[in-house]
């Protein structure tokens, strides 16, 4: 297991402001399972406009960061994963089960469930404060960069 900090993140994943959605890695087992943390701020830019006054993180975003956890998992023990990128390929038995809001923590755990040279598919499940808030199984493909 190990943990990791935005910069080595941003090492792992090209993925830069506004759409980097993860802030921390607290656990990491390759090719099996990360579990990463995203803290939700009322500065995100998506917060103005979803909605006005009444300010939700946008599911298609959580599910979002779920897929950048697990690019991390997949690069993590690629030798050459400068050259490489994942690419979200589909998603399947989505489910946002409650909102998410400025001030909360997500806690992403994702699950490698079919490993392939090529392609991947895992399970990913965001919560809060130990409380469901969104389900989804995500597929990925890895590509030249």
């Amino acid at each position: 297991m190990s943990t990791l900090q935005l910069r080595e993140i941003m090492e792992r994943i090209p993925h830069r402001y506004p759409f980097l959605l993860i802030d921390r890695v607290i656990e990491e087992v390759p090719r099996q399972r990360i579990v990463a943390i995203k803290n939700v701020t009322i500065n995100e830019p998506f917060f103005p406009g979803h909605f006005p006054g009444a300010p939700v993180m946008p599911g298609v975003l959580i599910i979002e960061a779920m897929a950048q956890a697990g690019a991390v998992l997949l690069l993590s023990d690629i030798p050459d994963r400068a050259s490489k990128l994942v690419y979200f390929t589909g998603i399947d038995d989505a489910r946002f089960r409650r909102p998410v809001f400025p001030g909360d923590q997500i806690r992403l755990t994702v699950e490698v469930l079919k490993l392939r040279a090529r392609t991947c598919k895992m399970r990913g499940v965001a919560d809060v404060e130990g409380s469901l808030v969104a389900e989804a199984e995500i597929m990925s493909a890895l590509v030249e960069r």
